[in-house]
C-alpha cells in the first residue's frame, strides 16, 4: 500500500522500502527514512523527542511550512501574524494521490482559507497554498504553490522550508556558500544584524551558534559528514538560512538540551524582500533532498 491515511496525516511508501510521514497540522513533513548502503532504514530527518504532534503548536523539527513571512513580521499585510506565519500552524486538507507508481508516490494537500475564520481574522488576503510531498527512491520532493486568487489585488509573500537535517553537528558542513553575501542574525546589535557579510568560508559549518539568511543562492547545495549526506536542490527559492542553536538550544521549551547535537537547518526561502505575484498569477518553490549515499 503506497499510502497509508492516518489519524494525524498520510504515510508514503515506495517498493524500495523507504518511508515519509506528512501531517495533516502544518503539512509537515515529520519523518523520511531511507535505507543505508546495509539495507538498514535510516530516519533523515530530525524531529525534537519534546516535540507536539497533536495539533496544539508547531512541529519543531521535520519540514515545516513558512508562510507568508518568514521570522517577524514586517511587511503591513503581515502586522497581525506570529513569527514565521500560520500555515505550519493551520491543518491541511488532503486533496488526492497525484502519482502511485515505480518511480515513486506523490500526495497532494491544500490550506484554502475560504470559511476558515482563524486566517481570515489575521490575513485578509486571498490565496490558496498547495503541498505536493513525492517519495521516490532515495529522494523526497516538497513543492508549495502559492496562488493569488484575488481578481485584482497583488500578494506579497515569504516562503521557506523549514528543513531540520539530522545530522552531528559537530562534523556536518554545507557548500557551496563560499562568496555570497549573508546576514548574520546571532549579532547582538542591530547595525551588524542588518549590514550584510561576505562568505569567506569554503565549507560552512556550524559548530557555534548560527543563524545566517544567504542571499541570492545557487539552489543546489550539499549537506555533508563523515559517514553520509544530503543533496537539496531548490527552484524559485533564492536564498537559503543556516541554523542550529548550539547551547543556546537549552532556551527552547520543546527541544531536549542535546538536541542542537543532532541536526542542522537547512532551509531554502524566499525571504529577503518579497516575492509579489500578481493577481490570479501562480507561484510554486519547490525543493528535491536526495540522500548521499551512505
Amino acid at each position: 500500500m503506497p499510502t497509508e491515511k492516518t489519524g494525524r496525516g498520510v504515510v508514503l511508501k515506495h517498493s524500495t522500502g523507504c518511508t515519509a510521514e506528512v501531517l495533516f497540522y502544518g503539512a509537515t513533513v515529520v519523518s523520511w527514512k531511507v535505507s543505508d548502503a546495509s539495507a538498514e532504514l535510516k530516519e533523515r530527518l530530525f524531529v525534537s523527542s519534546k516535540a507536539s504532534l497533536d495539533g496544539s503548536k508547531p512541529v519543531r523539527g521535520g519540514i515545516p511550512v513558512v508562510f507568508p513571512c518568514f521570522g517577524q513580521p514586517s511587511h503591513p499585510d503581515h502586522s497581525k501574524l506570529a513569527q514565521h506565519g500560520f500555515a505550519r500552524s493551520q491543518t491541511w486538507n488532503f486533496d488526492s494521490v497525484v502519482m502511485d507508481n515505480e518511480a515513486g508516490v506523490s500526495i497532494r494537500l491544500v490550506l484554502d482559507p475560504t470559511g476558515n475564520e482563524a486566517i481570515s481574522a489575521i490575513y485578509p488576503k486571498s490565496f490558496k497554498l498547495t503541498y505536493v510531498v513525492t517519495l521516490a527512491a532515495h529522494q523526497l520532493s516538497t513543492d508549495l504553490h502559492v496562488e493569488n486568487t484575488s481578481p485584482s489585488e497583488t500578494l506579497e509573500f515569504q516562503a521557506l522550508l523549514h528543513n531540520y537535517i539530522r545530522a552531528p553537528a559537530d562534523d556536518v558542513v554545507v557548500t557551496p556558500l563560499q562568496g555570497l553575501q549573508f546576514y548574520d542574525k546571532t549579532e547582538s546589535t542591530e547595525h551588524p544584524r542588518t549590514n550584510p557579510k561576505v562568505e569567506n568560508r569554503h565549507e560552512v559549518d556550524v559548530k557555534r551558534y548560527t543563524d545566517a539568511v544567504y542571499e541570492n543562492g545557487p539552489m543546489k547545495y550539499r549537506v555533508t559528514w563523515p559517514t553520509g549526506g544530503v543533496e537539496i536542490k531548490a527552484r524559485n527559492f533564492k536564498d537559503v538560512v543556516i541554523w542550529n542553536p548550539q547551547e543556546k538550544g537549552h532556551m527552547i521549551g520543546d527541544m531536549e538540551s542535546d538536541g542542537w547535537k543532532n541536526y542542522i537547518c537547512v532551509e531554502p526561502g524566499y525571504v529577503r524582500g518579497f516575492e509579489k505575484l500578481g493577481p490570479q498569477k501562480a507561484w510554486i518553490g519547490q525543493q528535491v533532498l536526495t540522500v548521499i549515499q551512505d
